[in-house]
């Protein structure tokens, strides 16, 4: 309850909401999400909060969450919209999401996407934006949204995350194009793909299945020890030559060594936050049908994707961590010179206070897994089967019975929490 108050209140409607949804009570998931977006939105637009955070220590700032925490909640608002029957709310979220990520590709603008280094586009939520305007019928949109995921999944998702395209993508990419009558843009894929489409006429449903699995990282702390080595013309340089990392800084003259009391600073150590893996468990999942079984694939390494967006802003991390601990400590020795009581006081302080910020959403899944199931009109009963590489049968199996109507899209999710013993790998 203190956490509703507190400065980590986004992450109170991030929990709340994911639970619920997990419960299945979407109505009131969808509500905490909204709660979590405005708040986002407001957090990331409030300059007091930024300077907050330079000026004193994340901790005591209210946690505005990583990039894919924000893009997840439209994934789960529109999960849920589906699961209430509700599609046009469900391309509300769309448009929303397209509205995020058109802001993250400006975020890193620069970087060129056939040599990504950067998380500035997400390829799963681009494929579920196709596959939301395909339940809706909306056969032009999807194929965009299809093809914009597969060159992100090409350009990026290998390289950065080691997620490949999913079959079913193709697959769905090529029915779209051959809906929309897209010839040309249907051969080119068909050559591309290396594969040749044949039209399903004898399906009239589909089931698509997301199967989220596992946890993802969790925060720790961690430090550097840096020594400041002073130049010429108000330089000053935080060192640490084990790790190969140099940081300058200019003051405005080399009297600002003394005004400021970095003339005394010799040695500081700075903690920063680091992600701790909780490695799958269960990594491998089917559905079966009376008549076939289907491989769920990956379409989204959230574990991976979260320690890339802490990597990409951790050179920030360090220039806004480095002169604010170098001058907390200046401000020690000078509070010691008048006073060695109350600079003891300063410097316990600034001991206490630094520390780094470990919040972040701790029940997300590590990987979501996701396939498309072909039904005919009429009761089916289906299963989810869930193992891992090492066992050598299901581990879990989940039934389920759904009556298919003709022309409709049906979707269901199935979070598996296990994981296995923590593994720091940052």
């Amino acid at each position: 309850k203190k956490m509703e108050e507190g400065k980590a209140k986004l992450l109170f409607y991030l929990n709340r909401g994911l639970i619920a949804a997990m419960q299945g009570n979407y109505e009131s998931s969808n509500e905490l999400f909204e709660q979590a977006y405005v708040l986002g939105e407001d957090l990331r637009n409030n300059l007091l909060n930024t300077a907050a955070a330079l000026l004193t220590n994340p901790n005591f700032t209210y946690y505005t969450g990583e990039d894919h925490e924000l893009l997840l909640i439209h994934y789960y608002k529109a999960i849920n919209y589906l699961q209430l029957g509700n599609h046009e709310a469900a391309l509300v979220e769309c448009r929303r999401l397209n509205i995020k990520l058109n802001k993250l590709s400006d975020k890193y603008r620069g970087h060129v996407p056939g040599n990504a280094t950067k998380y500035q586009i997400d390829a799963f939520i681009q494929n579920l934006m196709g596959i939301i305007y395909e339940a809706d019928q909306d056969y032009n949109n999807a194929f965009i949204a299809y093809r914009n995921a597969v060159e992100t999944y090409q350009n990026a998702y290998q390289s950065l995350f080691d997620v490949g395209m999913p079959e079913q993508l193709k697959k769905d990419l090529l029915r779209t194009a051959y809906l929309m009558g897209f010839s040309d843009e249907l051969r080119r894929y068909e050559s591309q793909f290396g594969i040749k489409y044949i039209h399903d006429t004898t399906s009239q449903g589909d089931l698509v299945y997301f199967w989220n699995t596992g946890l993802g990282p969790v925060k720790a702390e961690w430090g550097i020890n840096f020594f400041l080595v002073r130049g010429k013309g108000g330089l000053v340089n935080f060192r640490n030559e084990e790790l190969g990392l140099n940081f300058p800084f200019y003051l405005d003259n080399e009297e600002d060594y003394e005004r400021k009391g970095l003339n005394r600073v010799e040695f500081i150590r700075v903690a920063f936050p680091k992600y701790v893996e909780r490695p799958l468990m269960l990594d491998q999942a089917i559905i079966k049908t009376s008549s076939a079984t289907y491989s769920l694939e990956k379409a989204e390494d959230l574990n991976a994707i979260a320690f890339k967006t802490l990597q990409q802003r951790m050179l920030k991390e360090f220039s806004v961590s480095l002169l604010r601990v170098a001058l907390k400590k200046a401000a020690e020795y000078t509070t010691r010179d008048a006073d060695q009581n109350l600079g003891a006081i300063v410097g316990l302080v600034n001991a206490i206070t630094e520390k780094a910020d470990t919040r972040n959403w701790q029940t997300i899944p590590h990987s979501i897994y996701y396939t498309r199931v072909p039904l005919a009109a009429g009761e089916h009963k289906v299963s989810l089967e869930v193992t891992s590489h090492t066992a050598t049968g299901p581990v879990q199996i989940h039934d389920f019975t759904l009556d298919v109507k003709k022309g409709k899209t049906y979707f269901q999710t199935f979070h598996s929490i296990e994981t296995s013993p923590l593994f720091n790998r940052f």
